[in-house]
């Protein structure tokens, strides 16, 4: 039995210890924002943030994440009140099937905490999500609208 906070709550995860933290947070907690894509943390679906930095949830051991603190998409929010992330995106029309756009939106959040106005090449370098709808100009467009730049 494993304690995991995700989002700001404590939960009784009842897995083995090599689980990957993904299937902790979608199967064990409910929270099936964060994706599974490829499984090998190539693609990004699954990016959460694990005490505020990035992290490709699929290759996580659940006994890494314990006594940090998780966030999911689910989380992102803060008080009913959009993420500018969240807000960007929408602005911005990026998702078209949007399977990927938890993770991508989550890599973003962490590369603005990082550098609140990041240059297209900062964002090449952080943001490595894949996107098979290949909206990767309108994510550009929507970090750059979130940044204020």
């Amino acid at each position: 039995m494993a304690n995991l906070t995700i989002n700001g709550r404590t939960y009784d995860i009842d897995a083995e210890p090599d689980t990957p933290l993904l299937w902790a947070i979608r199967e064990n907690a409910g929270l099936t924002g964060t994706k599974y894509g490829c499984g090998v943390a190539q693609c990004g679906a699954c990016t959460v943030h694990v005490d505020g930095q990035q992290v490709r949830s699929c290759s996580m051991p659940l006994s890494e994440a314990v006594g940090k603190q998780i966030t999911t998409i689910e989380g992102l929010a803060a008080n009913g009140v959009m993420h500018k992330v969240q807000q960007a995106w929408i602005d911005h029309d990026v998702p078209q099937c949007g399977y990927c756009q938890s993770g991508m939106i989550m890599a973003v959040a962490a590369l603005l905490e990082m550098i609140p106005q990041p240059t297209d090449e900062d964002i090449d370098h952080a943001v490595t999500n894949i996107c098979r709808c290949g909206t990767f100009q309108q994510v550009r467009e929507a970090i750059h609208s979130a940044a204020g730049v």
